[in-house]
């Protein structure tokens, strides 16, 4: 693979980190440069993590997650979602979002929700004798710079938004969820 093709690669990784990014930003509202980039960091280091596993793994572990990573990533998604959604109805009258997308915990399972085909990814890497370094680094760059750009949309968003940023946040993750299901249902038929 050359560079434009590694670059478009990780383009393409990172789409769903930015979704995440643009809905912590939303819920966020003014975001400080210390959570935004704790939550782009997270994300870049697992999307650049996953594929490294999955080149290591190799072939005889691509099957099992071909069959029920699409699973995995709707299950995080859809607890995630409606975790948020409940917190945010049980709280209405707070002035604060309850839901904290910078949490350590709630952003391993956010990263590793975004990361999985990344290391279905890395399986396919092996097999092609790619060189790692240069698509590690580019993907987790590029992840880092849409997330951060994400979460900057999303609060400049959010802030007029002001109530139900975080219901439209939950809502999110959930379609995420359930288009990564769809797509992936769908391949199989």
């Amino acid at each position: 693979m050359n560079f434009l093709e590694i670059l478009l690669l990780s383009l393409a990784l990172s789409m769903d980190s930015f979704a995440i990014s643009l809905t912590s930003g939303v819920i966020m509202r003014t975001p400080s440069v210390w959570r935004t980039v704790k939550i782009a960091l997270f994300l870049a280091v697992f999307q650049a993590a996953m594929p490294f596993i999955g080149w290591i793994i190799g072939a005889e572990f691509k099957h099992f997650i071909e069959d029920c990573d699409h699973w995995i990533v709707f299950a995080i998604l859809l607890f995630l979602g409606g975790k948020m959604i409940i917190e945010s109805i049980r709280h209405q009258d707070d002035e604060h979002a309850c839901f904290d997308p910078s949490n350590t915990k709630t952003l391993i399972g956010l990263s590793l929700a975004t990361s999985i085909d990344a290391l279905a990814v890395g399986i396919s890497l092996a097999f092609l004798g790619q060189t790692l370094l240069v698509t590690l680094l580019t993907l987790g760059i590029t992840t880092f710079i849409c997330s951060v750009a994400g979460i900057r949309i999303g609060a400049r968003f959010g802030k007029r938004m002001k109530s139900g940023a975080e219901i439209l946040g939950g809502i999110l993750l959930i379609l995420i969820g359930v288009r990564v299901l769809i797509e992936h249902l769908a391949d199989c038929n």
